[in-house]
């Protein structure tokens, strides 16, 4: 993992505050990346009122933050980056009282420093987010499916809700929170709380979440949206075009559900719906509770890529409801997520598939391994800057250590262990120490065997993979092996399997074929398989580099179509690191990335910019 390095600052030492800035800049670069101090002043609840402006493409308004002061301390600090402070006022009277903005740090942004007093419960920030706001995607009507309204989403993980509100940008800060929402009429507004299903007539829309999550997980969408039930507590949100094609893809969304709490408990959060937003979403989802975020490339046609709806439901226990306590244990948030997902699949579509799954896992978790050979599960520093690219180390290396504890206890055992630690440290944030002292304290009971088998200190303190990895297999996958051989023998016939391979399938296909194929090869493949034509995002990210490193040329329109149209950040990283090998796919890159970039978002932007210097 790269390290996080800040450039030096040199700070103004204000003598209104008896924190200097020096001080909360430092704390700022340790593991929590966030200036704030809930040891001494904790945000507990949170109130927001905002105006939603698509012609400024501003949020305007004011966040009211309830405290809890454990130590009579006469300084609040919040992390804030890109926003306007126009005025802060304390208690119910909002009377006003002095604020700064510290120095800014790159990534960070500026600690606002509020004084309050000692028994001061309330405190107010009227404000204005800005252009600086990368959390915040404006899209305009030729950026939707509809084409006739714009659209307006947020990506707060891991730090950026503190470009569209000042808050304790920290994932050890849990608050609960309402909202009002002012939109423009003729649009609906969700957030990662209760959500209305029916557009309001004033445009006006109040939410209420009563869990308290991390800042993370705050969340705002708002367009041209309609809501489908799948069933009591289960639904999906889109635009009017692709409403009813999402619900029919993410139709197994219950029988996920079941099959999580029956092996992990109830599900805490009362409602789980999914919102499938524009295809610049630079993610493949985000799990908001009540309301995961998705791309529409998931929308396969045969709901074959709903492995990314288990993934982001499990994170109801492992993420959101049991959190990392800061960004360098992230791989309890998304290594047993992972774990869990992985399971989940199991029970709803078979063992074989979820072996398919955890068999291209471990080809991605090998590559960034080779890539980046220093990497640990729990690393001292993790670089989460805006731009960074997230490996798959704490998800894939997490999911297998997990595996590997499961094999060491047996499954019933580990099942009962998951199932407690989510039932004792529900709505608590985790340490990887707290984890390891719990797994001793259920499972290991210093027995020296036991521990000698469970390896944990080499897991997730050693780079690389443990001797003690668990084995993965897949008769499938076998028979793809051979099916490449046979290709690459030219001793392939018209008789020859060809349109019935599923996704899963086809990824492990072109994984097993090399780089460069010849000529006739490609084209062959194209001709039979049809690769070049496919509406699914996993296959083409396994095919258009088999393209480009073979210079099949015909594939490229489709391929600048598809880096046009799609803002997935993992599709496109790989499709423009494949490009950039050469020097005229790095001039076809350049092209197609001027023409593109306006559409993605900040996260990608700012990846792709430094990966195209």
């Amino acid at each position: 993992m790269m390290t996080l390095h800040l450039m030096a600052v040199a700070f103004f030492f204000s003598t209104c505050s008896a924190i200097s800035q020096v001080e909360i800049a430092s704390e700022a670069t340790s593991v929590n990346h966030s200036f704030s101090r809930p040891g001494d002043v904790v945000v507990k609840h949170l109130e927001l009122d905002l105006n939603v402006d698509f012609q400024k493409k501003v949020l305007t308004g004011k966040a009211s933050l309830f405290l809890q002061n454990k130590t009579q301390s006469n300084t609040l600090i919040l992390d804030t980056r890109g926003l306007v402070i126009k005025r802060v006022t304390l208690g119910p009277k909002n009377r006003r009282t002095n604020f700064r903005l510290g120095e800014p740090v790159p990534s960070l942004g500026q600690p606002l420093i509020i004084d309050i007093l000692s028994d001061t419960k309330q405190a107010t920030v009227w404000y204005e987010t800005t252009a600086g706001a990368d959390a915040l995607q404006w899209l305009g009507p030729a950026q939707t499916a509809g084409k006739k309204l714009p659209f307006l989403f947020t990506q707060s993980q891991p730090i950026l809700a503190r470009t569209w509100l000042p808050c304790q940008d920290n994932p050890e800060v849990r608050m609960t929170y309402r909202a009002t929402i002012k939109v423009p009429s003729g649009m609906l507004a969700l957030m990662s709380a209760q959500n209305p299903t029916r557009k309001s007539s004033n445009g006006v829309y109040e939410f209420y979440m009563p869990q308290p999550i991390p800042s993370y997980l705050l969340a705002l969408a708002v367009g041209d949206i309609e809501f489908r039930t799948i069933n009591e507590r289960c639904g999906v949100y889109a635009e009017p075009l692709v409403v009813d094609t999402a619900a029919w893809e993410f139709a197994g969304m219950d029988s996920m559900m079941v099959a999580a709490e029956r092996l992990y408990g109830a599900y805490r959060w009362q409602r789980y719906d999914v919102i499938v937003l524009p295809p610049s979403f630079p993610m493949g989802g985000m799990e908001n509770p009540r309301l995961t975020f998705v791309t529409p490339t998931l929308l396969a046609g045969d709901r074959s890529l709903v492995s990314t709806i288990a993934h982001e439901l499990a994170h109801s226990w492992s993420g959101n409801l049991v959190t990392n306590a800061t960004w360098n244990d992230i791989w309890l948030n998304e290594g047993v997520t992972s774990y869990i997902e992985r399971r989940i699949t199991e029970a709803t579509s078979g063992r074989e598939q979820s072996e398919m799954e955890s068999v291209l896992g471990l080809q991605d978790l090998r590559k960034d391994i080779a890539d980046h050979p220093a990497a640990l599960l729990r690393p001292d520093n993790l670089a989460i800057g805006l731009g960074e690219a997230t490996t798959s180390i704490p998800y894939e290396k997490g999911y297998l250590f997990l595996r590997h504890l499961e094999e060491t206890f047996g499954r019933n055992r580990w099942d009962r262990f998951l199932r407690n630690y989510f039932e004792a440290f529900a709505f608590q944030t985790m340490t990887t120490e707290r984890f390891v002292d719990y797994l001793n304290e259920q499972l290991i009971k210093n027995d020296s065997t036991l521990s000698a088998r469970a390896n944990v200190q080499e897991w997730l303190y050693k780079p690389g993979l443990p001797s003690s990895i668990p084995t993965i297999t897949s008769r499938t996958f076998a028979e793809t092996e051979a099916l490449a051989k046979t290709f690459l023998s030219d001793s392939w016939s018209e008789q020859q399997r060809t349109s019935s391979l599923t996704t899963q399938e086809a990824q492990h296909f072109l994984r097993s074929l090399p780089k460069p194929l010849k000529v006739e090869q490609i084209k062959h493949l194209d001709m039979k398989f049809r690769f070049t034509q496919s509406g699914n995002g996993e296959i083409l990210q396994e095919w258009f580099p088999h393209a480009i490193a073979s210079n099949y040329t015909d594939a490229y329109p489709a391929l600048e179509k598809f880096l046009v149209r799609v803002g997935r950040l993992k599709y496109l990283r790989i499709l423009y690191m494949a490009l950039a090998q050469t020097p005229e796919g790095l001039a076809f890159a350049k092209r197609v990335y001027a023409r593109a970039r306006p559409g993605y978002h900040a996260i990608t932007v700012a990846r792709l910019d430094a990966l195209l210097k």
